[in-house]
């Protein structure tokens, strides 16, 4: 006989049936064959065959969930997730024009699984624009002398406005290190003004990262404008003018060129 106080202990579910009830339907399946894999010990042959399958099942789904292999041929193609995580891609110059840089894509290689995700007819170009920068026509200039055609670049992708992305470039990998930005070169030489950054839904205007941003930026502008490069040429040599002149019609300098005369 059963005792008033027992309660009826509920039915503890195994963790993989925990697991797959999270899960969407080809992450279910690839669970559930793992489980049933890891439970069986006959057939080894069988075993090795459905693992490899298994593992190649597991690249695919990994790639095609965060797409390092698929190849954007638009800024709207973009997740928002990338922007949002400030995403470093890759790509190659195609042109430099009024809007911006004409950047194609290159994704990520691997020689069996690149050519499930993308065509080799698959040429267009995304357009780039230098985050936070607004050049100048000597500053595309500049561009279109140290920009050779199909040179590589990195972009960090930072905000999306309509079709255009704008970017924090460089023409290595050491942008992640906040080394060699094109953005920054501009300014430093006096070829572009700072601008505000447009921020769209993806972008939290008040992120550290676009803190440090800003503070780059206009650092390297500050530097142009105290160097009197570029740009800021003309309004250094108006300001030493002015400062000049000042100085030649002090009292004291008068006194001397008087003195000077009498003698």
């Amino acid at each position: 006989m059963l005792n008033k106080g027992h309660k009826k202990q509920p039915i503890k579910k195994p963790k993989v049936i925990k697991k797959m009830l999270t899960c969407n339907m080809y992450t279910k399946y690839y669970i559930l064959i793992t489980y049933l894999l890891t439970r069986s010990s006959s057939l080894p042959s069988l075993r090795q065959n459905i693992s490899t399958g298994l593992a190649i099942a597991g690249v695919l789904l990994i790639s095609r969930s965060i797409r390092l292999l698929t190849k954007f041929q638009a800024a709207s193609e973009i997740p928002a997730r990338f922007i949002e995580r400030n995403v470093s891609l890759r790509g190659k110059v195609c042109a430099v024009t009024e809007k911006g840089l004409e950047v194609e894509h290159v994704p990520i290689y691997l020689p069996v699984l690149s050519p499930l995700f993308h065509k080799p007819q698959d040429t267009s170009a995304l357009l780039v624009h230098l985050a936070g920068v607004d050049l100048t026509s000597e500053g595309r200039t500049w561009l279109l002398e140290n920009l050779s055609p199909n040179q590589i670049v990195w972009f960090k992708l930072i905000s999306r406005e309509d079709h255009v992305l704008h970017c924090l470039v460089s023409q290595n990998k050491q942008v992640l290190m906040w080394n060699c930005s094109l953005n920054e070169q501009v300014l430093s030489l006096g070829l572009a003004r700072t601008a505000p950054v447009p921020s769209g839904p993806s972008v939290l205007t008040q992120s550290r990262f676009l803190w440090r941003l800003h503070k780059r930026l206009h650092r390297a502008e500050v530097s142009a404008e105290k160097r009197g490069r570029g740009l800021w040429t003309t309004k250094r040599r108006s300001t030493w003018d002015r400062v000049s002149t000042v100085l030649w019609e002090s009292p004291g300098l008068r006194l001397i060129r008087r003195m000077f005369k009498r003698t």
